[in-house]
């Protein structure tokens, strides 16, 4: 069992930049993937960037390439979003989620969500 939860969200001008932070309870945090998903009013969630159990493999969505970077920690069971370059689209609930390295919404792990609110 992994409880997360995400924190570093919160209003931002457009071209500025957030770092989110998922921390992660439990031993087995280094046996999973890391995923961070966001959902805006109205849309699907949406996949943005996953890191390998062992942080030596990543994908990003296509949306965010150069300029979102995932991280890990596991030493501090905590996995991270450094989001620059923010846009207006940017805007959304973010979670963090534990499981498969996979670029889908099927993880067994979730965070409650953090807002990111971009300004432009």
């Amino acid at each position: 069992q992994v409880q997360l939860v995400e924190s570093g969200g919160g209003l931002v001008q457009a071209g500025g930049s957030l770092r989110l932070s998922c921390a992660a309870s439990g031993r087995t945090f280094s046996r999973y993937a890391l995923g961070w998903f966001r959902q805006a009013p109205g849309k699907e969630r949406e996949f943005v960037a996953v890191i390998s159990a062992s942080g030596g493999h990543t994908v990003d969505a296509d949306s965010v390439k150069g300029r979102f970077t995932i991280s890990r920690d596991n030493a501090k069971n905590t996995g991270y979003l450094q989001m620059n370059s923010l846009r207006a689209e940017d805007t959304a609930v973010y979670y963090c989620a534990a499981g498969p390295f996979v670029v889908g919404l099927n993880y067994p792990y979730w965070g409650q969500g953090t807002q990111v609110t971009v300004s432009s």
